[in-house]
């Protein structure tokens, strides 16, 4: 859980997720007991980390002192639209779909309908916040570092990219684009482009580079590959079945580095590919022949 944090931080940044507190305001708050850490709450009550941390106005390296009080966000609901999906949404409201589908006690295949009203994983309920200890005299000088400063990242080397790029990527793979970048409606918003393909099709590297990452740790992604190619830029390519290369590996222009899965939240096979200059998340198209 550690290392899927360390990569949630990581593709985060990559992703530009928004700062935004989608939980209104402050609710019910916890007590900072001997032992406790931003993680360990964070998990305790299926609030995000980045969530606490802007609704308590926390900075790094985010120490918490016992006896000191931790804002936990009010529950929000998200009421399912035509053509939403549990990564959809998920994505949508910067969660992971494991914590959406557990406060909601939904399984595999996730199957939703229109009109259907989704918990966000904010304030759990009071049966479970009953759990949490009664708070002892504060104690200041005790200090308990936050483990969100400790968990171990990947991190994608930080050559600066070039602002400009004239020379375009390669297609990924050759298939049908089902969802375009960019404002989907109704508060939607895809970061990448979504290309539909038959399971199995080659999936290649859009341009030369080095694997920055190769997982399967970021829910709701699948099996993830993160390439920083030799300009500074990113590219990413999600939900893959079969992956071919690993972290380090470097890759030439159109290498076959995976096939077309629907690994993670997506039900049909097609890949979720991204371009970024920096964090900034671009059109895939504008970059495309």
């Amino acid at each position: 859980m550690k290392k899927f944090l360390g990569i949630l931080i990581l593709f985060c940044g990559l992703c530009g997720c928004s700062a935004l507190n989608w939980w209104g305001g402050s609710g019910s708050s916890v007590t900072v007991q001997k032992g406790d850490t931003l993680y360990s709450i964070s998990r305790r009550y299926n609030v995000p980390i980045k969530d606490l941390i802007n609704i308590n106005h926390l900075s790094s390296p985010y120490t918490l002192y016992v006896g000191q009080k931790i804002a936990l966000p009010t529950k929000q609901y998200h009421v399912v639209q035509r053509g939403e999906s549990l990564y959809s949404i998920a994505r949508m409201h910067n969660v992971d779909v494991t914590s959406l589908s557990k406060v909601n006690n939904l399984s595999t295949p996730y199957a939703l309908h229109v009109g259907q009203k989704l918990l966000l994983p904010g304030s759990v309920s009071s049966a479970s916040a009953a759990t949490s200890k009664t708070a002892p005299a504060p104690a200041p000088k005790t200090a308990v570092a936050s483990s969100s400063a400790k968990q171990p990242q990947v991190y994608v080397p930080t050559t600066p990219p070039a602002k400009n790029r004239s020379a375009k990527f390669l297609w990924p793979v050759q298939g049908t684009v089902i969802s375009g970048f960019g404002n989907l409606g109704k508060g939607r918003k895809n970061d990448g482009i979504n290309i539909k393909a038959p399971l199995g099709t080659a999936v290649k590297a859009a341009d030369a580079g080095t694997v920055a990452y190769a997982g399967s740790e970021l829910k709701g992604f699948g099996n993830l590959i993160l390439i920083k190619h030799n300009d500074g830029w990113i590219t990413a390519y999600a939900h893959n079945d079969k992956m071919f290369v690993k972290k380090g590996q470097k890759v030439v222009r159109g290498e076959k580095i995976s096939t077309v899965g629907s690994t993670g939240s997506v039900t049909a096979p097609q890949l979720h590919f991204e371009v970024r200059n920096g964090k900034k998340a671009v059109n895939p198209r504008l970059y495309l022949p």
